[in-house]
């Protein structure tokens, strides 16, 4: 009898794709590229206006046709129900700022060019991501996917179009209720991802959320980056995995070419978990800015979203006038596989020959 294919998982059934592969990306020619190759792609549309996405819905879909994608955006419930960015600055505390503009001052950084990127951000306050996600509910995307925050809100209106709700959690107890809301897969998040991501590392949170999935599929995130780890998410009871990080530094991604060489420069204690950079703890590249809020004489951090406010105007300032030391970015922890700038079909099909040989290596080819 012809042993089962490994890669052929529920995932793949039930979206119509032929590896089980998720590439969660913010550009959209990642998105087309991975997609065209076989496997699926989660576009991240937090930073973009409602108009914005869905012109970028459009874009994609002129380019992979009718093959299945998602989007993904986030809903924090401690952040403002509505503000704006000067209100929001108003809102910074005192002791955080003062902070902030002592590392400006001590390391001579300008005020930034223009505003900045994050400041764009939806989450920033909760009345932009339920207008974008009236946008990502009109165009009937296939997959609508919360980054952070509980769908539970609307997974009702999704089903009643045809669409899948994805939640992504670090913890059993967020998985349950998310399961219970209705959610159709489960992204289980371990501490080694890149970005927002709670304390429990992958290798533990996957098999505590595959114990209370029961038929609904369990996606793997947090550090996946080879083959290897496709194998061993499979093995952990996974039906795919959530990739980010492997991503960035690929031909297509549009990341800025210092922050690439930094990222195929990287190894996996170049990562620094922390909340320095939003408020919420979160996995990115260390930089001095990490540094600085790890002194022992430094606040902690202000809570979200005034932080991002901080670390916003610093990041911009560095990428603007060219200094490497505060230049991040989100990555995992498998950053350290990450290793040179390759096409993102060539880096579907490694992830996918290296899984078989893995299989191979542990039950044998069927031509052995």
């Amino acid at each position: 009898m012809a042993r089962k294919d490994p890669l052929r998982t529920k995932l793949c059934k039930s979206l119509g794709i032929e590896y089980p592969i998720v590439a969660f990306t913010h550009c959209k020619d990642v998105a087309a590229a991975v997609i065209n190759a076989g496997a699926f792609a989660v576009l991240g549309q937090t930073q973009s206006t409602p108009d914005q996405i869905a012109a970028n819905i459009r874009w994609l879909r002129e380019r992979i046709g009718d093959k299945p994608f998602g989007v993904d955006l986030v809903f924090p419930a401690s952040v403002p129900a509505s503000a704006t960015i000067e209100e929001l600055l108003a809102g910074i505390p005192a002791e955080q700022k003062a902070f902030a503009d002592d590392i400006a001052r001590r390391y001579g950084i300008p005020e930034p060019k223009r505003r900045p990127d994050t400041w764009d951000l939806g989450w920033i306050e909760k009345e932009t991501p339920r207008k974008q996600l009236e946008v990502v509910l009109d165009e009937r995307v296939p997959v609508v996917a919360s980054g952070l925050g509980n769908p539970d809100f609307f997974v009702k209106a999704a089903h009643e179009r045809g669409m899948q709700v994805w939640g992504l959690v670090g913890k059993q107890r967020q998985a349950k209720r998310e399961l219970e809301a209705g959610v159709d897969v489960i992204v289980a998040q371990g501490m080694d991802a890149a970005g927002h991501t709670g304390n429990v590392g992958t290798f533990s949170i996957v098999p505590q959320v595959r114990a209370i999935a029961g038929d609904r599929p369990v996606i793997a995130a947090g550090g996946v980056t080879t083959g290897r780890h496709l194998a061993g998410a499979i093995a952990l009871g996974a039906a795919g995995v959530w990739t980010g990080t492997l991503w960035l530094a690929s031909r297509e991604s549009d990341v800025d070419m210092r922050m690439k060489e930094r990222l195929i420069e990287a190894t996996s204690d170049d990562t620094s978990f922390s909340a320095c950079v939003s408020g919420f703890t979160m996995r990115t590249l260390n930089s001095k800015w990490h540094e600085e809020w790890a002194r022992s004489d430094a606040p902690k951090p202000a809570p979200a979203p005034y932080q991002l406010m901080l670390f916003g105007k610093m990041k911009q300032s560095a990428f603007d006038w060219g200094i490497k030391e505060f230049m991040t970015e989100a990555a995992g922890q498998g950053v350290g596989f990450v290793n040179e700038m390759k096409p993102a079909r060539k880096i579907v099909s490694d992830m996918v020959d290296e899984a078989y040989a893995v299989f191979d290596e542990l039950y044998g080819s069927d031509d052995a």
